[in-house]
């Protein structure tokens, strides 16, 4: 099928990049900019020969205070860019970032081999037999709440203990409903239900939740919190993003969600060099 690339794959690099490809009109960043589909199918495959691994597709923004989108919807926005990726010739994963195994399904029969659930398979436990069932990669996101109440819910002892415990727990809640293990990646949510300073001790001791033994993905691209540290509004948190993206790598992550691809492909090219002495 055309866009499979499992992450077991020999692949020169140690770790993936993720294009993040909101087919929305609403996203704290680009909303609206690839609503349209061959706007979007462009975006896809410049991305790709930019470096990116991985289209994350999405058709709900996840933003904080979003609502939440009707599954026909989404279908309605992601399905034509999915097909035209495939029909483009794409050779990168695409990954459908949705909670609805509705949306899931349309997005496979599209093409999508990979799916980005926020929800971690709670929203739509259905979901979880479903990749079980057609072998697919997942992601796993700690999240509290919706993106409508999520900020509200951002009140940690103990930040990291409290997501490298929920994510071991939904890890060992897909492996129970048939998901292969290898197939699974952990996402600790940044941003998601989290303050700035839990954001920062999250990437300090990523290396405890590497220690999870699966994939670790990292999205801080363009989040407001590095907006709060440096004052710059969301297309100009590029070098923030590049910041924590070598800083995630140092730590042992092995996945980057991010909308600049060739610069942060860079600075992790030049990064992994270093740290892996090669």
């Amino acid at each position: 099928m055309a866009g499979r690339l499992s992450y077991d794959a020999a692949v020169e690099r140690p770790y993936r990049i993720m294009g993040v490809l909101n087919v929305t009109p609403d996203s704290f960043s680009d909303g609206g900019l690839f609503l349209d589909a061959n706007a979007a199918v462009a975006h896809g495959l410049a991305m790709e020969a930019e470096g990116a691994d991985i289209l994350d597709v999405g058709g709900e923004s996840m933003r904080p205070g979003a609502e939440a989108v009707a599954p026909d919807e989404q279908i309605r926005r992601v399905v034509p860019a999915i097909e035209g990726l495939v029909a483009g010739g794409v050779r990168a994963q695409i990954s459908i970032d949705t909670r609805r195994l509705a949306v899931a399904a349309a997005a496979v029969e599209a093409g999508a081999t990979y799916v980005n659930d926020m929800s971690a398979l709670r929203v739509d436990p259905e979901l979880a037999g479903f990749v079980a069932e057609r072998g697919l990669d997942c992601c796993l996101t700690h999240m509290r709440g919706t993106p409508k109440t999520m900020q509200s819910e951002a009140v940690y002892d103990d930040v990291v203990s409290e997501v490298k415990a929920f994510l071991e727990e939904r890890l060992a809640a897909a492996v129970a409903a048939g998901i292969a293990e290898e197939r699974i990646m952990l996402d600790p949510g940044i941003g998601f239900a989290k303050r700035l300073e839990h954001n920062l001790e999250l990437l300090r001791r990523l290396d405890e939740l590497v220690a999870l033994g699966r994939p670790i993905v990292i999205g801080t691209s363009r989040k407001s919190f590095l907006g709060r540290i440096t004052g710059r509004e969301a297309a100009d948190r590029l070098p923030g993003t590049i910041a924590t993206n070598v800083l995630a790598l140092e730590r042992g992550a092995a996945v980057f969600r991010v909308h600049d691809v060739r610069p942060v492909a860079d600075a992790l090219a030049v990064a992994a060099a270093t740290v892996r002495g090669r």
